[in-house]
């Protein structure tokens, strides 16, 4: 694939071309700030839950920088699709885990009756 340009690209209209880069470039900032917060966020607060939810918020915006390169023509179209459902798989994963992760420890015991130290821990 030697395309510079997604207006060149057989499989994207034209006409679209400029909306779906609009998308892709708010998409990958948006992200990549929404990354830089999660970053900041772990610095601070250095738990696991922080750390998963910083991973998840890098892979979305891997996922956005993945999508504006195949508009591009820099990533083919299958690869676009490996990483793309591999990406949302892992963050699938990664969410549910942190939400886990986070429950009370026993049947009984709510968010509220935990004591500050131990909600840092998870």
């Amino acid at each position: 694939m030697d395309h510079t340009s997604p207006f060149d690209i057989p499989w994207l209209d034209p006409q679209l071309a400029p909306v779906l880069l609009v998308v892709l470039v708010l998409a990958v900032v948006g992200t990549t700030i929404l990354f830089c917060c999660g970053v900041v966020a772990y610095s601070r607060r250095r738990s696991t839950r922080y750390l998963l939810i910083t991973i998840v918020l890098g892979l979305l915006a891997t996922r956005s920088v993945v999508g504006l390169g195949t508009a591009f023509g820099l990533v083919p179209m299958t690869i676009h699709h490996l990483v793309e459902h591999g990406l949302d798989f892992t963050i699938a994963v990664l969410i549910l885990y942190a939400v886990y992760r986070s429950g009370p420890t026993n049947g009984t015991e709510t968010d509220t009756e935990r004591t500050s130290s131990e909600l840092d821990d998870d």
